[in-house]
């Protein structure tokens, strides 16, 4: 009997969760692409700054990309805008992983960004790194919110 995986993945998480390491490994393991939700939000430039959607823009643009027969999208950004990408997600995948965890990746990361070993989509600011600190603290009621959205399909706690 041969397996059916699901083509239509959305991966929750905090900061730090491992949600954009997860989507690249399924995407080149599967031949799905990946879509981070901060790429949704924000027109990146290639180091030359970035500008943010309009409300209408990136809400047509994640339309566009999650009507694709396949697709992986990650990110941890709850607010309507999204609905559509859980409604449609075959599977939503939850990495709920350890606070000290989600605090030491968010510090090893800031690290390697800062010496340029690891690529960053944003510039790695002292303000961004603080900021990450926050989000990471208010994982429950961001799930809570989370779970106020009608899914209509599979939820995986990993």
């Amino acid at each position: 009997m041969k397996k059916i995986l699901p083509n239509r993945i959305h991966i929750i998480g905090s900061v730090g969760s491992g949600k954009t390491t997860l989507a690249r490994e399924l995407s080149s393991q599967f031949n799905i692409p990946f879509y981070e939700l901060d790429n949704v939000v924000w027109k990146r430039h290639g180091g030359h700054g970035e500008v943010r959607r309009t409300e209408k823009e990136r809400e047509d643009y994640l339309n566009t990309l999650i009507a694709s027969d396949s697709w992986i999208v990650e990110g941890v950004h709850n607010e309507e805008w999204v609905s559509n990408s859980f409604r449609n997600a075959e599977i939503i995948i939850f990495l709920d992983i350890n606070y000290s965890v989600r605090t030491y990746r968010i510090i090893k990361r800031f690290i390697l960004q800062k010496l340029r070993l690891e690529k960053s989509n944003y510039k790695p600011t002292l303000k961004i790194f603080f900021k990450m600190f926050k989000w990471n603290r208010y994982l429950k009621r961001w799930v809570n919110r989370i779970s106020t959205i009608n899914l209509g399909s599979m939820v995986i706690k990993y």
